[in-house]
């Protein structure tokens, strides 16, 4: 039966086969005082997207969108593992990473100018357990902003592509991401790309390329079941107004910044600053007495500066931006005077920290990025705690701070926002696929990037200073990886493809990408588009010469420190590693732990277990030693023809029991105990009895055979 809302609407839905499953989406069953709702189903996921427009432009020199991810725990049946607190309160990273993924691709498809306080939120209430939900939650948010009325240029839908056995596949199992070799986002819009984020197991440029073609002919059965839903509700357009540059301020401006720029505002990056500050008090100077006639100057250079503060600094603004444009496009000449394909210049540093594990300093320009690598057992992993995983643990960490000093300005320094969590996370993913496995080395590593200065592409310059740290603190990688952030200005049809952006290109360009990796592929990438969408051919001459930059910086890095060194920091906790069968854990850990606890507090060293019977000894090294002895005094498996200290566990009428190793007895037989003929056991042994015995059997049911014939005792 038909559902009626409060208002009277009927619920409707629209559905389509979607990768395999079929994907729904409903409105007016729930959120009925929102400007818009939808419930978008696709498997046993559901999630809801909302909007809310507010009802006056808000008075700020920017586009005031929040979009939201909530992760909610009872949509996997899961109650948080946190000891303490069971409400969701502040969203984990990775909530927070997904929230900055559906943001990036519907941020540039609101019109400049626009100013209505605009909330988005994506709630998902169930979540198939077979793939992630965060796809879902765009396709919600999309739908939902479609069905909201404002000027949303929409709409759009993303994929996450996964490629396992030569084929590419969407909405991979937790089991096939981690067999898949690639884990690509990407979000479309009619046949163009507005956004891609990427992790790879070093994949070549050209697969990237292919995906993204894969990705844009699926996702359009989505655009096209959004335009169904919008067009069967009805959407009324709202009503607004767009604050935009005064026609005549832009003309004004634009046409004194004619005469006055050029080659003023080439060069040296501080020296144009400069530059550009002087031609901003020039411009000042002159308009000024233009304007309030009749007045004092005191209140003409009163009203300018007032004005100037808003529209006349827009526009001088927007004039800055044309000519960076205009000199790249018509004089093939960069703000700083490089060619399009040519990176900064580079200087590096490592080992300037005296006490850390690792550390390294990458300049880049007047980019500049400190990392600071610090080892410890891998106790010190960070628990994963999320609505997706359960007893996670991050082994690999990258933290990115970049306050406001580095940029020149005063700011409140405080908890990281939404962009240091993203470059960190982008850093991370960077380096992850290099890392050696915990078997080969078993340390947790934490890997700080301290940004020294900001003049574009920080996340870059943290990926190459967070690799040459790690080298630096003699972390096996298996191979080094470099970054380079890409930008992009559009003639018509024709790109401009601009190799290591700066702040001037970013502000002024159409878009701007990172990719890293190392000789072998790419192992991160990350595009977004200010346009509305790009053809992946676009895409692909940028993705092409990225490839050039990358080795560029490489080689410049390896001139610095050609491998990671041989030895970790003596200031590095020791870490000794011992594989045991994972059956054997148990022997360690002993009954509630008594034995691995007994084993730390008369050692003093730090033992820690994996379920795959990884063990780690950490702690002094006489401490470390003596651990290492018990434990594989307990874990030890008997071997026929050696010969074992033992303790005689019980006396029988045929022989004796021997206790060899921790909960292992074997069989002497009357007849093994001596050379010359024993009457009676008990005459020769006793029970507690320290004796020497050789294995010299093991039958099919896996009893033991002891001998002490001819071993000297």
């Amino acid at each position: 039966m038909d559902i009626i809302n409060p208002s009277g609407k009927q619920v409707l839905r629209v559905s389509t086969e979607f990768c395999g499953r079929e994907l729904t989406l409903e409105v007016n069953r729930v959120g009925f005082r929102s400007t818009a709702s939808v419930l978008v189903s696709y498997g046993d996921t559901v999630v809801l997207g909302s909007v809310v427009v507010g009802k006056k432009p808000v008075v700020q020199d920017f586009f005031p969108l929040t979009i939201d991810y909530e992760e909610k725990f009872y949509a996997a049946g899961k109650i948080s593992g946190s000891k303490f607190i069971k409400r969701e309160g502040k969203p984990a990273d990775e909530a927070v990473l997904v929230g900055r993924l559906i943001d990036r691709p519907i941020r540039p498809l609101f019109p400049k100018g626009y100013r209505q306080e605009v909330q988005v939120v994506t709630t998902v209430l169930s979540m198939d357990p077979g793939f992630r939900p965060d796809m879902v939650a765009m396709i919600a948010a999309s739908t939902a902003l479609m069905l909201s009325g404002t000027p949303f240029d929409g709409p759009i839908a993303g994929v996450r592509v996964g490629r396992l056995n030569g084929e590419f596949k969407a909405f991979l199992s937790p089991e096939e991401r981690e067999q898949s070799i690639m884990d690509l986002v990407v979000a479309c819009k009619d046949g163009k790309v507005m956004m891609v984020e990427a992790g790879a197991k070093e994949v070549p440029e050209a697969m990237i390329i292919e995906a993204m073609h894969w990705a844009v002919k699926n996702v359009q059965p989505v655009l096209d079941l959004q335009r169904e839903l919008a067009e069967k509700v009805g959407v009324e357009a709202q009503e607004y107004e767009l604050v935009l540059p005064d026609v005549e301020i832009q003309r004004v401006v634009d046409a004194w910044c004619a005469q006055h720029l050029g080659d003023k505002v080439r060069g040296n990056v501080l020296e144009r600053q400069k530059a550009i500050d002087t031609l901003k008090a020039e411009m000042n100077a002159e308009f000024a007495p233009q304007l309030g006639e009749g007045a004092t100057e005191e209140e003409k250079i009163a009203d300018y500066t007032e004005r100037l503060q808003g529209e006349y600094e827009q526009a001088f603004d927007l004039a800055i931006h044309k000519e960076v444009r205009r000199g790249i496009i018509e004089d093939g000449v960069r703000p700083d005077g490089r060619k399009l394909t040519e990176v900064r210049p580079l200087s590096s540093q490592v080992g300037i920290l005296p006490r850390v594990h690792g550390s390294s300093l990458f300049t880049r320009g007047l980019t500049q990025a400190m990392n600071i690598v610090t080892l410890a057992p891998l106790s010190f992993a960070q628990v994963v705690d999320t609505m997706e995983v359960t007893d996670g643990k991050r082994r690999y960490m990258h933290h990115y701070n970049a306050p406001s000093w580095t940029v020149g300005e005063c700011g409140r320094i405080g908890a990281p926002g939404r962009r240091e969590i993203g470059h960190g996370y982008l850093a991370e993913r960077a380096l992850t696929p290099v890392l050696p496995d915990e078997e080969e080395f078993p340390y947790a590593i934490r890997s700080v990037t301290e940004i020294m200065s900001q003049n574009g592409s920080t996340s870059m310059a943290a990926t190459c200073s967070s690799c040459m740290a790690l080298m630096d603190a003699g972390v096996p990688i298996k191979r080094p990886v470099s970054g380079v952030a890409m930008g992009l200005m559009m003639d018509g049809d024709k790109p401009y493809v601009l190799t290591d952006l700066m702040d001037a290109e970013d502000f002024a360009g159409d878009m701007d990408f990172k990719v890293t990796g190392t000789t072998e592929g790419v192992t991160a990438l990350q595009m977004d588009m200010k346009v509305h969408g790009l053809p992946v051919e676009v895409l692909e001459q940028a993705i092409e010469q990225s490839h050039e930059g990358r080795m560029f910086i490489l080689e410049h890095m390896l001139s610095v420190i050609p491998e990671p060194r041989a030895e970790i920091s003596e200031y590095a906790p020791r870490i000794e590693k011992i594989i045991v069968n994972p059956e054997k854990i148990g022997a360690i850990i002993g009954k509630g732990g008594e034995m691995i606890n007994k084993i730390t507090s008369e050692t003093g060293a730090m033992v820690d277990i994996e379920d795959s019977g990884l063990v780690t000894v950490s702690g002094e090294n006489e401490a470390i030693d003596k651990a290492v002895e018990w434990i594989k005094g307990l874990v030890e498996e008997p071997e026929v023809g050696k010969i074992y200290d033992g303790t005689v566990a019980a006396i029988k009428d045929f022989g004796a029991f021997v206790t060899i190793l921790p909960g292992i007895d074997g069989m002497l037989h009357v007849s093994q105990i001596s050379d010359k003929r024993i009457e009676n056991v008990k005459d020769v042994l006793k029970e507690g009895q320290k004796v020497r015995v050789k294995l010299v059997a093991i039958d099919d049911r896996g009893r033991l055979s002891l001998s002490m014939r001819g071993i000297e005792q």
